[in-house]
């Protein structure tokens, strides 16, 4: 096992190393022109990715499963700091910080903290917690920083967040919610004028979600 696995790497590190060669052939006068360095540099970043950043990656993700399936249990605790034999989000983050699977993991952890009633660490950890740039875990994100802020009474805050949730998801699966968790709050502040607006905004722009349905409710008890 040991000698096939070293031939894969040898296998691996030679097309790596063709992949380089390539790049210089096809950009050789420039990198002759901007010095030999940069060669040595574009070969070094190949490698590094190679045998560094993708095994990383693939530890990463076999070591936040155990977590992952924690945590669908409830069981938040010891998805957050593992049970004895397999890491929980914390040690993932710890060791696996800069990886995907890292940046996760402080989604997750920021979700234990807030399950357990933890609300300013998991407003810290989502501090944390980098853009994915999608249509899902990034406003997730945004949202649960948002309830956070909720429940210590930040309303203003929380209601702001929420807003920019619902309009960085853009779809019918998030951002009603986001949106009706939003005009609660401002009702909880008094500024029904601000909560309607978010109803109507389910009902124009949301008219595929389930809580478009229920929606004139919440219009006719905030008026």
């Amino acid at each position: 096992m040991t000698k096939k696995k070293n031939q894969n790497q040898v296998n691996e590190f030679d097309e790596t190393l063709a992949a380089s060669k390539t790049f210089y052939e096809k950009n050789k006068n420039a990198i002759l022109y901007g010095g030999g360095g940069l060669l040595v540099i574009i070969i070094a970043a190949l490698l590094i990715n190679q045998f560094y950043i993708i095994p990383r990656n693939n530890r990463a993700n076999e070591s936040i499963f155990y977590a992952e399936q924690l945590f669908t249990e409830g069981n938040y605790e010891k998805a957050l700091n593992g049970d004895g034999e397999n890491l929980g989000f914390l040690a993932v983050i710890d060791q696996y910080g800069s990886t995907k699977a890292g940046n996760i993991a402080r989604l997750y952890a920021a979700k234990c903290y807030a399950e357990t009633e933890k609300y300013q660490e998991a407003i810290d950890m989502l501090d944390k917690f980098d853009d994915c740039g999608d249509a899902m875990i990034s406003p997730s994100a945004i949202a649960l920083k948002g309830n956070c802020y909720a429940e210590l009474g930040q309303n203003d805050k929380a209601a702001d967040l929420l807003l920019k949730a619902a309009k960085e998801a853009d779809n019918n699966t998030l951002s009603p919610t986001f949106l009706l968790q939003a005009g609660q709050i401002y009702l909880s502040l008094g500024q029904k004028d601000k909560a309607i607006d978010c109803y109507k905004q389910i009902k124009e722009k949301y008219q595929q979600s389930s809580i478009y349905y229920e929606i004139d409710k919440y219009i006719e008890q905030a008026q």
